[in-house]
């Protein structure tokens, strides 16, 4: 999260294919031993420059169909990292840039990405989405206490859609252990005092925050 904005980190690729095109971090692994995972953190490492030991990987998606690799048939295994306060990365290796880039310009089209990894991202950004309907990883992007407003917006920058305030707050309130409140109050732009609150001991939401299937209209927003 950057600005409000969820963020994607994209390198220029330094080398043949797609040199110059904004790419996902990765390549080959190194030897057959090396294991799936610590490719993924070298690769991190090597063209970003990231610290990876303060990373968590899950396993998002494996992609093999045929023609997606100018090089040949080449089956790639992608990872998802999520995580707050991440540092601005370092071009390495076989990158000629490194950077966080918006979500939106990429799944608009407007920022266009070698071999499939639009689909990857595409992936990757739907995953997130659901870990905040059911977990608490929301608060993670906030600080060590927040308004609900802060909440709300870590929800509207992941989801990429703006929410209802009052049913916001309806469901994090019936959600328990979510939040807990902070004993303290900060000043809103309207001047009036805003409670603040901190994350709770609930790390996996019930019931779920499950994103509104009715999107607010242009003069609701």
């Amino acid at each position: 999260m950057r600005e409000s904005r969820l963020q994607i980190l994209l390198v220029e690729r330094g080398i043949e294919p797609y040199k110059g095109a904004l790419a996902l971090p990765g390549g080959f692994l190194q030897h057959p031993e090396e294991s799936l995972t610590a490719a993924a953190h070298r690769e991190l490492s090597e063209e970003a420059d990231m610290d990876v030991a303060t990373l968590t990987l899950e396993h998002l998606g494996v992609y093999g169909d045929p023609g997606r690799d100018p090089r040949g048939r080449v089956v790639s295994v992608a990872f998802l990292a999520i995580a707050p306060w991440l540092p601005e990365p370092t071009a390495g290796t076989d990158a000629a840039n490194a950077e966080w880039q918006e979500i939106d310009r990429v799944l608009s089209g407007e920022l266009e990405l070698a071999f499939d990894h639009r689909r990857i991202v595409a992936d990757g950004v739907e995953r997130a989405r659901v870990k905040l309907e059911h977990s608490a990883l929301a608060t993670a992007f906030c600080g060590p206490t927040f308004t609900i407003t802060d909440l709300q917006e870590v929800y509207e920058a992941v989801w990429g859609i703006r929410l209802d305030p009052r049913n916001f707050y309806r469901k994090v309130q019936k959600t328990d252990g979510f939040i807990v409140a902070a004993g303290s109050e900060r000043k809103s732009a309207t001047g009036r005092p805003a409670r603040l609150f901190k994350a709770g001991p609930r790390k996996v939401l019930y019931p779920p925050m499950v994103r509104p299937t009715e999107l607010l209209t242009p003069e609701e927003q």
